[in-house]
């Protein structure tokens, strides 16, 4: 599957976005690829590359001199000391509700909020921990396979976790859309499960189609 300009409105601004290409096989990923031309790793010059192959691990290659490395999830363990990142668009992830799950957490740093699948890729390098996408209440949304099998795969083969906010893995083996799961959730893994149990304090089950969250304002 291959999304050309994932995060259009990031394309429009001139700020992030990707090219995203994945190959899923009988439901399960097995290749990501993400390009990210306005994206600095580090001290580096803009423009990365993220790849990542099943059971192989995961790499960046940057875009200004094709130097290759492979990359691992940050060791942050302590969730107060964590930076997680969040969509641009409010109406792509419920900015209210990922403010309170990092209060619980003790973070203290702002997010990152920024565009498309560039989110999984600073993850992937260990320059986040968490990836917050969560759902607004829009009644029948469903998450599209092509907005997360690339990032998905390159965050699981750097060590990372990646499920839905309820704790289950994503599955992209129903079609177009991630139907059996609710909102996305990444972390560098030592984290997920603290994330998790955040959630669980500020959403409830959803009704089946209905997006209906607890606490909602």
């Amino acid at each position: 599957m291959l999304d050309p300009v994932d995060g259009t409105k990031g394309f429009i601004r001139g700020e992030q976005y990707a090219i995203a290409l994945a190959l899923v096989e009988e439901g399960e990923g097995v290749l990501g690829v993400l390009g990210c031309p306005n994206l600095p790793i580090g001290n580096s010059q803009r423009g990365s590359i993220f790849v990542a192959g099943k059971g192989q691990g995961s790499a960046i290659i940057s875009l200004y001199d094709s130097a290759e490395s492979t990359i691992k999830v940050s060791p942050v363990f302590d969730s107060s000391q964590a930076l997680f990142c969040e969509p641009f668009e409010h109406a792509h992830s419920s900015h209210n509700h990922s403010a309170r799950i990092a209060a619980i957490l003790g973070i203290k740093k702002p997010p990152v909020r920024i565009d498309s699948q560039c989110k999984y890729g600073i993850v992937a390098c260990g320059e986040a921990m968490i990836y917050l996408r969560l759902p607004t209440g829009k009644k029948g949304y469903e998450e599209k396979i092509w907005d997360h099998a690339a990032g998905w795969l390159i965050v699981k083969e750097a060590e990372g976790e990646v499920t839905d906010i309820y704790g289950k893995p994503l599955d992209f083996s129903q079609g177009r859309t991630l139907s059996q799961n609710y909102g996305v959730v990444a972390t560098n893994g030592k984290l997920h499960a603290q994330v998790l149990s955040a959630i669980k304090k500020v959403y409830e089950p959803p009704l089946k189609g209905s997006g209906k969250l607890c606490h909602e304002e």
